[in-house]
């Protein structure tokens, strides 16, 4: 093959390994005797990560580099390259210029105070600091960003809640292009692939972790996978509104759940952002950028309604901008009725020209769900559900290491409480390189002195999917039973846990997700066939979607006060004597969800939105 004709999906295919390969050897590259084979002859490796996002990517990349000797395996549902990094499209926060007044204390006020004071202010600092470095090293392993046509750097654009331009961005697709530059970086650092693998649990003994289940898709294998160190980078969970969000459909929580039943706390499940802008038709994003270039929100009535609900208009955080939007259908001033509803996003009077520069991936998101072109048609957008401030509890924003020794978290699947009740537009990119990065170095420094457990829990655990297999594939039941559960599943959580909640919404939900839960202990899927059961797939994702549902449900309920994108309309006001803290959802051993809380962590940063000096 010439150099002409090694194409990506080549150069992907020398990544990609097979479980046998974990039996015969993956976790010994120097080729030197291992002396610590695992007992019952279980597949193995030294790290282990689980998702292929950025988070996932950067901390592959990190492990290598820290530890070259160590096998560092990604497993990961679908290609690496299709994923919700890839959907980042507005930008990537961080300060590379300070010659207007920017810094990274500005950046990290911004940050808490966007985040309506949720947020652990020491780990906001220190998440600031490291992410102006970040953009450089993006930048020096091949990240194509847009340019400063003046000074030749990378450009930068505002973006919501910002005070300064610090949104870093390659046109409107940065998601996209800085994936791909992180999948180069991975593969060319040695990192393997286990294509078409899923998270089933987690196995975890005397507080250490043994390894992970895993279930190959293409074959149906379902594997106990023992490791030195795990990372989890398997993304959000807010494919619990299901139809009505713009992450991936593989989004569906399965490391929140996974960590939840080993053990760990699910902090913040309540707070769940719902993005202004996604497109009336289906729910992906119009990006930010759009707003952050200059473009316009208009009513039934053609006013910029914006400028009523806050000083910055658009460009006010996201949590202010979807209950804006909101109130404007509720009170008429939308178009259309029910979840059709919508206003409209103009961008018509930036021009043609810098549309096709800066903004040509919205327009094609428009053209191809809405059949207009916003060069000349505003786009109707609603608001959608995006982001997950919530996550896996972590326990020190340095390693991203957690309660249990040897698991790691990074990207949105974690919770450090960087975004707090509200995540900022630009921070999302940042976080999964930046948290993703030191997930993997903790990794790789906890693998270097760890031993192999004789993985007893995890191989347990195996045999337990195995049955659930067996049982739930056994016959019986109608093909669409399942996917009617899905919809109604992510109906009742909007209806009831969207945008504005209530106590009797909440209490509601809290009952119909019990009668939900009931309906799928009964599902079974009628393909016993092992190979691509994709069926069982969408089982156990609508499991985890359950579940995570009522962790947020439990947690909305209790928080009797509005604080960013949680809303009541019982409780308006934000209540700091009470609700400065973080909740967090734990399961018992009767498998019971229990809500504790703990305290956020305050700094300099005051509570009455002054700004530092």
């Amino acid at each position: 093959m010439s150099s002409s004709e090694f194409t990506r999906r080549s150069f992907l295919k020398t990544a990609c390994i097979s479980i046998g390969a974990l039996y015969a050897g993956c976790s010994n590259p120097t080729g030197k005797d291992d002396k610590q084979a695992t007992p019952r002859n279980l597949p193995y490796c030294d790290v282990l990560i689980i998702g292929s996002g950025g988070a996932g990517l950067r901390a592959a990349v990190a492990a290598r580099k820290a530890n070259p000797n160590a096998s560092v395996v990604v497993a990961t549902k679908m290609m690496p390259s299709r994923n919700a990094t890839c959907m980042a499209e507005g930008g990537i926060n961080g300060v590379t210029d300070f010659s207007d007044g920017d810094s990274y204390k500005l950046h990290a006020y911004d940050t808490v105070k966007g985040g309506a004071y949720l947020c652990d202010q020491d780990a906001v600092l220190k998440f600031c600091e490291a992410a102006g470095k970040v953009i450089f090293e993006m930048d020096y392993i091949g990240t194509l960003f847009s340019r400063n046509e003046k000074t030749l750097g990378v450009a930068q654009r505002m973006m919501g809640g910002a005070s300064k331009r610090r949104c870093n961005y390659a046109a409107d697709k940065t998601g996209h292009i800085l994936m791909h530059s992180c999948l180069d970086d991975a593969i060319s650092n040695g990192v393997k692939f286990l294509m078409d693998t899923e998270l089933l649990d987690i196995g975890v003994s005397e507080g250490k972790c043994e390894g992970a289940v895993l279930r190959d898709i293409q074959t149906g294998g379902i594997y106990p996978v023992l490791c030195k160190s795990l990372v989890i980078a398997t993304g959000g969970y807010t494919r619990i509104f299901y139809n009505r969000t713009s992450t991936p459909f593989i989004a569906t929580g399965d490391g929140v759940a996974a960590a939840l039943r080993a053990g760990l706390g699910f902090e913040d499940p309540e707070m769940i952002q719902f993005h202004p802008t996604g497109v009336q038709n289906g729910g992906t994003l119009i990006t930010e950028a759009a707003r952050g270039e200059g473009g316009y929100l208009l009513n039934n009535k053609g006013e910029r309604f914006m400028q009523k609900y806050h000083e910055k208009a658009e460009l006010a955080p996201r949590d202010v901008v979807a209950r804006a939007m909101e109130i404007e259908i509720r009170e008429g001033r939308g178009y259309g009725e029910g979840l059709s509803s919508y206003v409209l996003c103009d961008v018509r009077h930036l021009g043609k020209e810098t549309i096709m520069k800066k903004l040509p991936k919205i327009r094609h998101t428009a053209m191809l769900f809405q059949n207009i072109d916003l060069i000349d048609t505003p786009v109707p957008v609603r608001p959608t559900a995006h982001y997950s401030m919530g996550g896996v509890e972590v326990a020190k924003f340095d390693d991203m290491s957690t309660k249990v020794a040897g698991i790691y978290v990074g990207g949105e699947v974690s919770c450090i409480s960087i975004h707090g009740a509200n995540r900022l537009g630009g921070n999302s990119l940042t976080d999964a390189v930046v948290t993703g990065h030191l997930a993997g170095l903790g990794a790789a420094n906890y693998a270097k002195n760890a031993e192999f457990s004789k993985g007893e829990k995890t191989h347990e655990l195996a045999q337990k999917w195995l049955a659930t297999f067996k049982e739930v594939t056994s016959g019986g039941g109608e093909v669409n039973d399942m996917y009617a559960l899905r919809e109604e599943l992510g109906k009742q959580n909007w209806d009831n846990m969207g945008i504005f909640r209530t106590g009797d919404k909440l209490d509601l939900l809290a009952k119909n997700l019990q009668e939900i839960e009931a309906k799928y202990q009964k599902i079974r899927v009628p393909n016993p066939n092992e190979v691509m059961n994709t069926a069982f797939t969408d089982y156990v994702e609508l499991g985890n979607l359950i579940l995570l549902s009522k962790c947020a449900c439990l947690a909305a309920q209790k928080r009797l006060e509005s604080r960013g994108a949680h809303t009541r309309e019982d409780y308006p006001k934000r209540d700091d004597e009470k609700f400065l803290k973080h909740s967090i959802v734990t399961m018992n051993d009767k498998n019971e969800l229990e809500l504790s809380y703990k305290d956020v962590v305050v700094g300099e940063f005051s509570l009455d939105g002054r700004k530092p000096e």
